[in-house]
């Protein structure tokens, strides 16, 4: 089956599997963390058309036609595939950094997606665009910091 991820299509044998499985293990697209496993942790996280969505909890065959964005396609690449430029929320995220980050796939798309739908969100927009993502470390506040950095990032842009 074919699916189309981070702007390129790809074939892959394993549809019936959480599609975390497929992009992990079939297309090494580590980026993507595997957490809980029952889509409470937010490791796991990927922009589904747009949306952030579990990946633990969809199979890759149950994304169909949908564009999946993951951590790797964030980023600005150039003709050979190499990174030319981050995305602002990769940037933000750089500059502030956490203790492990295991948690930051899920927090980075989230704010992804909370910047596309709200350039300049207030703290409590901030905050509840990360309340579905755990991070055992608590590094809540960082997060918050940097995704208000990268707001700012991305209007400079």
């Amino acid at each position: 089956m074919q699916l189309l991820i981070n702007g390129r299509q790809h074939e892959v044998e394993h549809g019936d599997e959480p599609l975390v499985w497929v992009l992990r293990d079939e297309l090494g697209l580590t980026g993507t963390h595997y957490g809980c496993g029952i889509g409470m942790c937010g490791c796991c996280t990927v922009l589904l058309a747009g949306r952030p969505a579990r990946s633990c909890q969809i199979t890759a065959a149950e994304v169909g036609d949908r564009p999946v964005v993951t951590l790797e396609g964030l980023a600005e690449r150039d003709a050979a595939g190499e990174v030319v430029a981050l995305h602002p929320v990769q940037e933000a995220f750089l500059e502030t950094p956490l203790q492990c980050g295991w948690c930051l796939p899920g927090h980075v798309l989230c704010a992804v997606a909370l910047l596309a739908r709200d350039p300049a969100p207030d703290e409590a927009a901030i905050a509840e665009a990360a309340q579905p993502n755990l991070c055992r470390c608590g590094g809540y506040n960082t997060i918050k910091l940097a995704v208000a950095r990268a707001a700012e990032l991305a209007r400079k842009a």
